[in-house]
């Protein structure tokens, strides 16, 4: 059957979660698929978003969808196991197999996000461009609503104007198609976000870019291992001073590492104005490094100048789509919004990347079920994947959010509760779950899955310990 409606698309961003849309739609039979990145390129860097990704089980079903699965496993480091090198502000060093890996999920892979992008973008470049061409440089400004369609106006070096049969949001947390859907909706709230607190959230981040196997002392030969992931500690103490450096595993010895900074707002590193303080004060911080041979001055005036980034709020939308007439028919647009633009959270639990790609999935799999009728593929796709999106936002909050050292009493109180689960797990696995963090690994359960899971274990920990409570209480009344 000819299905004339399948072309016309307009994709709304061009990081991961917008070019694998793409990809998806394209090997569905779209055509005339367009997508709009301000980026000046799919290799452009950006230093403060040179952070790493892992691409787990979940976000593996849609790249063993688009066959692109063993390309991903060239570029990164398979996490297996997950070890981690502490180093301390005299230098001494402490390597650790932290348990937050579990050995039964399906090989998860570390890479950093230019490169999963440029991945993604060359399977467009070698094998779609009859399907997919990719607008660089290129904004979306307006989203016009018309009787039975919507016009997109978008600015390069001239406007552009594209009415479309579908447009995607794969466009962030600013994005202009959620937010020109909140405009036409006037009282409801349904593109509106909803924001719940996390401990993570508005920490502050920046970025230095580091050699990739940069000297760990002034001996000859002791350099940084790319596949080691480190934390490497300051002199410093103090919520307002104390810094440290993370760095995550790392494939390509040919390309830039970068090392993360994560503190509150108010820490002192956010005050320093000049490339002079800047350098006084990590030198300061980090003797144990030869600093002036892993950082270089441009690199430090390149620091100085950024602003960095910031975690933000745990949030969603319970409004995944709208239709305007009839997209089937050629007389309508369908709108979908897709990763980050329709969920956004602090990146504590790795699955920013891992649900936009299963967000592409899932489509995939109801528009497969529906013949590609947005009509009817749209509305299930909210009522099958809203769960989900509410479930993985409280599974934000509650997971792992005190991984940076923001309070260490409470990473101390979620240690024991890690580890505690784990035990109990083991001992009665028919009774207990093991953390969440760990649950999240496991790709055959949905976040709502992995929810429900997690709070009956916090339900019959609640009960033993009432029971022990109250069992001491009467063991006290007797004893008198």
């Amino acid at each position: 059957m000819n299905y004339s409606y399948k072309k016309n698309v307009v994709i709304m961003g061009g990081g991961p979660a917008g070019l694998a849309t793409a990809l998806m739609l394209a090997k569905r039979g779209w055509k005339d698929i367009t997508v709009i990145e301000k980026r000046p390129s799919a290799d452009y860097y950006e230093p403060d978003k040179s952070f790493s990704y892992q691409i787990d089980g979940r976000g593996q079903k849609l790249t063993d969808l688009l066959e692109i699965t063993a390309k991903l496993a060239d570029l990164s480091i398979a996490s297996t196991e997950f070890y981690l090198t502490i180093i301390q502000k005299d230098g001494t060093r402490k390597t650790t197999k932290v348990p937050i890996a579990d050995s039964k999920r399906k090989t998860a892979y570390w890479l950093p996000r230019a490169s999963f992008v440029e991945l993604l973008y060359q399977e467009i470049h070698q094998h779609w461009q009859d399907s997919i061409q990719v607008l660089f440089n290129t904004e979306g400004v307006e989203i016009k609503q018309h009787v039975e369609h919507l016009e997109i106006i978008t600015q390069s070096q001239e406007k552009l104007s594209f009415i479309p049969t579908l447009i995607v949001g794969c466009d962030g947390l600013n994005s202009i198609v959620r937010e020109t859907l909140h405009q036409m909706e006037g009282q409801s709230h349904s593109f509106e976000m909803q924001k719940f607190p996390s401990p993570s959230s508005g920490l502050k981040y920046k970025i230095i870019t580091l050699p990739p196997q940069f000297p760990l002392s002034e001996s000859e030969g002791d350099l940084a291992q790319i596949t080691m992931a480190y934390a490497i500690r300051s002199t410093f103490k103090g919520r307002k001073k104390a810094i440290s450096l993370g760095l995550l595993p790392f494939k390509n010895p040919h390309k830039p590492r970068t090392a993360n900074i994560i503190t509150y707002p108010d820490h002192q590193i956010w005050q320093l104005k000049t490339k002079e303080e800047v350098k006084q004060f990590l030198k300061e911080a980090f003797p144990q490094l030869p600093l002036e041979k892993i950082i270089s001055p441009e690199e430090i005036a390149r620091f100085t100048s950024s602003d960095g980034g910031k975690f933000p709020i745990p949030q969603y939308c319970s409004g995944l789509y709208k239709i305007f007439g009839k997209p089937e028919d050629n007389q309508g647009t369908g709108v979908i919004l897709l990763g980050d633009a329709v969920h956004c959270f602090p990146p504590d639990i790795g699955q920013g990347v891992n649900s936009a790609l299963e967000d592409v999935y899932e489509i995939h799999e109801i528009l497969a079920a529906n013949e590609d009728n947005l009509s009817q593929a749209l509305p299930r796709y909210e009522n099958l994947r809203q769960p989900d999106i509410k479930a993985l936002i409280r599974l934000v909050q509650i997971s792992y959010p005190w991984q940076y050292n923001q309070d260490l009493l409470q990473k101390r109180l979620w240690s024991i509760n890690f580890f505690l689960r784990l035990l109990l797990n083991r001992l009665f696995p028919f009774l207990f779950n093991p953390h969440s963090i760990l649950l999240i690994q496991n790709p055959e359960l949905s976040y709502s899955e992995i929810l429900a899971k997690s709070n009956r274990t916090t339900q019959v920990l609640a009960i033993l310990g009432g029971l022990a409570i109250l069992t001491l209480i009467v063991s006290f009344m007797t004893d008198k």
